[in-house]
């Protein structure tokens, strides 16, 4: 199902004319003259409902006049808006006569102004009861009060995560970019929408180290798709712990991620090639090392000790001059290494206690495990006993 969101602020209207019509050019084949926007844009995208929101002395009248209702009934109206005193009850005849113009079902939903923090939750709160999982949302902020936009964009993000629905699109007529005797552009912002998913997507993989939100979100700006899908299998290939096919992947998708210049690409590429820099290490165990402190500064501590672990493992190989990527020359290397160094052992006993739950036999490996930071200490502390670093 689909859902048109339309914001309705304040006006003025003139008392013989009425409210200021606009003439809207959406596309080279669409304009309408109206004095509200929402019912230009219901008449172009065709919603399978409108809900419209606004205030106890939003301009309600607006979508009313020509609606029948009569003079009493309009009079009451234009009282209450003038007073800020519209209740829903008195929006439930016009509403109807609305929908049954149109043709669709139809909400009037009283919002506040968005006054206060409290006041901006309970607008949330407001869309997020009256919309249904899976449905397709278009939001109309034109004729919002000046600050409600914002809110309109806090509204689509948070209704994408909560709601599961997909807002397609918002929508602005600019009445102040009309040029004299022109038409009023219609803005379609919805790129604002597709910025946010970059920010998100960063976030995603500063938590946990995923760029597959990355390769779609290329591949809509303009990768190739194959490309989009390496970058996918890097990220899965590092977060099962195999750097090296992960770095060989990267390897490969790399010149295309420092080639892209699509619109929002080009915007988060710099920032993305420096959080997946870390295939540019020399060898294994300095691509592991790298793995393993950026896991640490995500909290992630489990695979942190994993990797510090597979770092060691692998240097110690590489000093036998043995193969690093050989299991049986890894064990050899590990064993000859433990007997010698007890913090090799106090990092085993740690990744085991992570990986698999087991309450650690020794109890400064308990109290170590018991508060975040000590956790963190600890394994900072082995990384520069181990390595010196």
């Amino acid at each position: 199902m689909s859902t048109l969101i339309s914001f309705l602020g304040k006006g003025r209207a003139d008392p013989k004319t009425g409210y200021r019509t606009a003439t809207y050019r959406f596309d080279e084949g669409f304009s309408r003259s109206v004095p509200f926007f929402g019912l230009a844009l219901t008449e172009y995208i065709e919603p399978d409902r409108l809900v419209l929101l606004g205030t106890a002395g939003s301009m309600w009248d607006v979508f009313f006049e020509g609606e029948g209702l009569g003079d009493d009934a309009q009079l009451e109206l234009m009282a209450a808006i003038d007073a800020g005193s519209v209740s829903e009850a008195l929006l439930d005849l016009p509403r109807q006569r609305l929908a049954d113009r149109l043709g669709i079902p139809v909400s009037c939903l009283l919002i506040p102004y968005a006054r206060d923090e409290a006041e901006q939750a309970a607008i949330l709160h407001r869309l997020a009861a009256v919309v249904e999982p899976g449905e397709s949302l278009c939001i109309d902020v034109t004729h919002a009060f000046r600050h409600l936009p914002m809110l309109a964009l806090v509204a689509a993000r948070y209704l994408a995560r909560v709601a599961a629905v997909t807002v397609e699109e918002l929508y602005y007529g600019a009445l102040e970019m009309t040029p004299p005797a022109g038409e009023t552009p219609v803005l379609r912002l919805g790129g604002m929408l597709r910025m946010l998913d970059w920010v998100d997507a960063l976030a995603t993989y500063d938590k946990d180290g995923d760029y597959a939100p990355f390769a779609r979100l290329l591949t809509e700006d303009g990768m190739e798709r194959s490309r989009g899908e390496l970058l996918a299998r890097a990220g899965y290939f590092e977060r099962t712990s195999n750097p090296v096919r992960a770095r060989e992947t990267l390897t490969s998708v790399f010149p295309s991620v420092e080639a892209h210049r699509g619109l929002l690409g080009s915007l988060f590429v710099e920032t993305l090639k420096k959080r997946i820099g870390w295939f540019r290490g020399r060898t294994r165990d300095d691509w592991e090392l790298s793995l393993a402190d950026a896991y640490l500064q995500r909290r992630d501590y489990l695979r942190s000790a994993t990797f510090l672990y597979e770092a060691f493992v692998t240097r110690a190989c590489n000093e036998r001059r043995g193969n690093p990527n050989d299991f049986d020359q890894r064990s050899e290397a590990y064993a000859a290494a433990r007997a010698q160094i007890p913090a090799v052992r106090q990092l085993e006993y740690l990744r085991n206690a992570l990986a698999h739950g087991v309450r650690p036999r020794a109890s400064e490996d308990v109290r170590t495990l018991d508060e975040e930071a000590r956790l963190q200490a600890k394994l900072k502390s082995l990384r520069r006993e181990l390595f010196g670093q």
